[in-house]
């Protein structure tokens, strides 16, 4: 595999995992109601825990999305 590929392959991540991210972020901030009425029929938590958990979800889908995603992107353009 070259390294065009290669930072097409990375570049495409970034953006779909980003987009990810993004909604994901936006729906719990603008829509928390919501989210946790429907997460709630599945699995019945306390709010604060609800609040707790998926704060954790986000932050470490950011942090896989950094380590995994945007940082072989930025190595992969500042070695091309």
């Amino acid at each position: 595999m070259d390294l065009q590929t290669l930072t097409a392959f990375f570049m495409w991540c970034t953006i779909v995992n980003g987009s990810i991210l993004i909604v994901w972020t936006l729906i719990f901030l603008l829509a928390p109601e919501l989210v946790y009425r429907s997460q709630n029929a599945w699995i019945p938590l306390p709010r604060d825990s609800f609040n707790v958990v998926m704060y954790c979800f986000i932050g470490l889908f950011k942090l896989l999305f950094l380590v995994f995603n945007a940082v072989p992107y930025l190595a992969l353009l500042l070695i091309t």
